[in-house]
């Protein structure tokens, strides 16, 4: 799985000039999954600074606002998984690449 920020959101402006403060947002943009292998896949997300820094303030860490998002978006993953009853211990073998380019690879 990989988690990517693909557009720049940045703080809207009032008519002044000034910049409002917004809510914490994230978005998923897109989602595509492996043909040969539907286990596989990824997401394309979208989120502001705020998000980011609310993440900051719960505990997550990262060396890039992306891996941050992507620590988070992976424990929401197992908190899905959990919920939905899977055994994420005897699910089987996962292998966690980063990138180059700030991606993340789950197979």
């Amino acid at each position: 799985m990989k988690v990517k920020k693909t557009k720049n959101t940045k703080a809207k402006t009032s008519k002044k000039g000034s910049k409002k403060s917004e809510d914490p947002m994230v978005k998923v943009l897109n989602m595509n999954v492996n043909a040969d292998n539907p286990r596989n896949g990824f997401f394309e997300l979208d989120w502001n600074d705020e998000f980011v820094n609310m993440l900051k303030q719960h505990g997550y860490l990262g060396s890039s606002d992306e891996e941050i998002v992507d620590r988070w978006f992976q424990t929401l993953c197992r908190t899905i998984g959990n919920e939905q009853g899977v055994d994420s211990v005897a699910s089987g073998y996962v292998q966690i690449n980063r990138t180059p380019d700030g991606k993340t690879e789950v197979s």
